[in-house]
Parts: C-alpha cells; structure tokens; sequence
C-alpha cells in the first residue's frame, strides 16, 4: 500500500506530492520536506509548500477529532484501540502539562516520531486545550520543524551529491 502511494505521487506534480505527503500522520512536513529537497526543488519554495500541507490536517482534526474519538470508542470492535491510542498519546503529554503552549510548540516542532502535528492536534483535544493558544503553538512548531528538516535535508542531500 505504501509502495502504491509513492509511485502514485512519483506521477504527479513535485509541488501537488510534497503537499500531499505533509499531510500524511506520522510522515507529514518532515517528509515532504526530505522528498522536495531530494527531488531538487527550491528550499523555500519546499518549506512554504510543505508548511501549506501540513496546516490542511489542524482545523479537521480539531473539528471533527473528538467526534470521531468518541464515535469509534463507543464500538465494541474499534473502541479498545481507540482507548489505547488514547492512551498512548496522553502519555506523551508531559512536556505539555510542564510548559503549556511552549510545550507543544516543542512537541510539534521536534522531529522525531511520533510527534507533528497530527499527535499535537490529537492530544490538544484530549488535553482540552483552548484552541487560540494551542493552534499558534502548533504553526510555530511546525516551522521549528521545518527549519530543521530543511537544514537537515540540504545538508544531507549536499553530502551526497
């Protein structure tokens, strides 16, 4: 199934793949960023395209997130899953608890898995943050971790050409 997705975006537009890549769970900017950058494009115009896609997936989550947890937790057939992923996100919450907004902007903003902004909105929701601090916390992540990424990817890219 993964191997189908990229040689579906291997087809496209380089702009449309690495915008669509950034909205993936758990690849998101950080690997639309490694993607465009591989595949030659402009830094910046990577880092804003990357930047785009990966705000695409907040105001979804945030809207219907809770609704879904809530839904698909209520089943016999998905709910203990759902309660385990609960679970397992609010145990990644304690930089949050310690820092509030700074917190998440951390979250977001280191790239290693299992963090981004999918996990940061998600444990939003779960943590009841109020959304005008939570979602500037997670675009300001999301930059840290496109910065990253970014100088990462060219410097790593640059060693190899």
């Amino acid at each position: 199934m993964v191997s189908e997705l990229f040689n579906s975006l291997a087809q496209i537009d380089p702009k449309l793949a690495i915008f669509i890549v950034s909205m993936i769970p758990m690849v998101e900017l950080r690997g639309g960023v490694i993607l465009g950058i591989a595949l030659g494009m402009n830094w910046l115009e990577v880092f804003l395209i990357c930047m785009a896609g990966n705000l695409v997936p907040i105001p979804v989550i945030i809207i219907l997130g809770r609704y879904v947890i809530e839904r698909l937790g209520s089943t016999k057939s998905v709910g203990p899953i759902v309660e385990r992923y609960k679970a397992k996100t609010l145990s990644k919450s304690g930089v949050i608890d310690k820092y509030g907004p700074w917190g998440l902007v951390l979250f977001v903003g280191i790239p290693i898995p299992g963090t981004g902004v999918w996990t940061g909105s998600v444990l939003a929701l779960l943590m009841d943050l109020r959304m005008k601090k939570a979602i500037p916390a997670m675009i300001l992540g999301m930059i840290v971790a496109g910065i990253i990424m970014t100088l990462g990817s060219l410097g790593v890219v640059g060693i190899i050409r």
